[in-house]
């Protein structure tokens, strides 16, 4: 298992497997639940969604070519371990595909007075589908005191070879500030 570094890459080796993503919440001040959602947005070769339908959240749980599956929203990052899940084959991606962007952003941020400053252990993980094998983890260890959404990282295709980088970048625009520059 590899652990990862802000602006790190690795080749992945494998083309079937789950990204695990995970946080844990402080008490929010404004007495509020937290509700992070992790969301893919799988880009072309001019770094936008390829279609609206390859944006992969909560409200959209798979892509067309089904090579990317949301397995469910988790509204409170309660438990140990991954909060929310990802399957991913990249055997099935839309030939389009070249860059796969891993987002996580804090629902209602704005309203409830929340941002990434307020979460700690986040992390995201690849492992093996199949035999559950840690492949690569990415811990974020920064404080996002004003961000509401980060990405965590993105696989992209270079040279033919699908590779991972982990990103570790916030933003204060929270899911439109994504959704208005990929789409």
């Amino acid at each position: 298992m590899i652990n990862l570094e802000k602006g790190q890459r690795v080749n992945l080796e494998v083309m079937k497997f789950t990204i695990g993503l995970g946080w844990d919440v402080n008490q929010s001040a404004s007495g509020n639940d937290f509700d992070l959602d992790a969301s893919v947005f799988i880009l072309g070769s001019n770094q936008k969604l390829i279609s609206d339908e390859y944006f992969v959240f909560y409200n959209n749980l798979k892509s067309p070519d089904e090579a990317v599956v949301h397995t469910g929203d988790n509204l409170t990052g309660d438990g140990e371990g991954d909060d929310e899940s990802i399957l991913i084959d990249l055997s099935k991606i839309d030939f389009r595909a070249e860059d796969i962007r891993i987002v996580v952003t804090i629902h209602k941020a704005t309203e409830r007075k929340q941002n990434f400053g307020q979460v700690h252990n986040s992390f995201v993980r690849i492992y093996n589908t199949d035999t559950k094998e840690e492949i690569l983890k990415y811990e974020l260890e920064e404080d996002f005191s004003i961000e509401t959404s980060v990405e965590f990282g993105r696989i992209y295709k270079k040279n033919g070879v699908w590779k991972f980088e982990a990103a570790g970048v916030g933003d204060k625009q929270g899911l439109e500030g994504y959704l208005t520059k990929y789409n």
